[in-house]
């Protein structure tokens, strides 16, 4: 039995595109869904890998979705599992169509061949950027947040300890002062650049951020901790404060 789980409608979904706030929430791993043009709608894996990590970054939907609230600002994520091809990946990233992740092959990925890559990058990457980049646009002096989930552990890999990652390269103008603040919560193990360390050329946020020269944040939450909608809207009530101070703190 594989994961059956298509979509017709836009490779993406924009919420709140009027609110005010200066942030923009993105989630580029929002969704394990597979549009019907992709193998009938079906990648070849078994319904519990398209449950995990390799699918889709788990929790990390409600998360933004809550916290975009408590911001005031609008959310754009992405309608299409990572593993069909990964928004957050350059154009030319050779990961940016995985035929094996974290010791899963990909059936349906395995004879891709450019010309299907291609494809998959005009009818799903690129409108999901375009989408972001207008959003981005409306905004005057933005600030993007974008959120990710990780799994406890990677096969074969030790545990990671951390509740909650914060990722940056060079513009730590966000970065830092939020930093300053998570330290403060005891209750939260917070890792800088962890469990993987600041931003990939092309990907989301050098796109959207850095090359602009917009002050943005990665936060990453492990996902045991966002299973349940309670847990995401948890989250989201904790992390909203800590941005807003640190917004302030920064005088961006």
């Amino acid at each position: 039995m594989t994961h059956q789980s298509s979509i017709s409608t836009a490779p993406f979904t924009v919420i709140g595109a009027d609110r005010p706030a200066r942030w923009v929430v993105t989630c580029d791993h929002a969704t394990n869904r597979v549009p019907s043009d992709i193998n009938g709608g079906d990648l070849g894996l078994p319904a519990a890998d398209m449950a995990r990590h390799i699918a889709y970054d788990v929790g990390a939907d409600g998360v933004s979705t809550y916290l975009a609230e408590m911001l005031d600002a609008p959310y754009v994520r992405s309608e299409f599992s990572r593993l069909v091809i990964d928004p957050n990946r350059g154009d030319n990233d050779p990961t940016l169509v995985m035929k094996l992740y974290d010791g899963t092959i990909i059936p349906a990925n395995r004879h891709v061949d450019a010309t299907e890559v291609t494809r998959r990058r005009e009818t799903l990457h690129k409108p999901y950027h375009d989408a972001v980049a207008d959003v981005i646009s409306r905004r005057k002096q933005p600030l993007i947040c974008a959120i990710h989930s990780f799994t406890p552990q990677l096969k074969g890999g030790d545990m990671r300890p951390w509740h909650v990652g914060v990722l940056f390269a060079e513009d730590d103008r966000l970065a830092r002062p939020f930093l300053d603040l998570i330290y403060q919560e005891k209750d939260i193990c917070t890792g800088e650049n962890e469990p993987y360390g600041g931003h990939l050329p092309g990907d989301a946020l050098d796109r959207h951020a850095m090359q602009p020269g917009h002050p943005n944040i990665l936060i990453e939450v492990r996902n045991d901790l966002i299973e349940t909608e309670a847990q995401q809207k948890a989250w989201a009530q904790r992390l909203a404060p800590i941005l807003q101070q640190a917004l302030i703190n920064s005088a961006l």
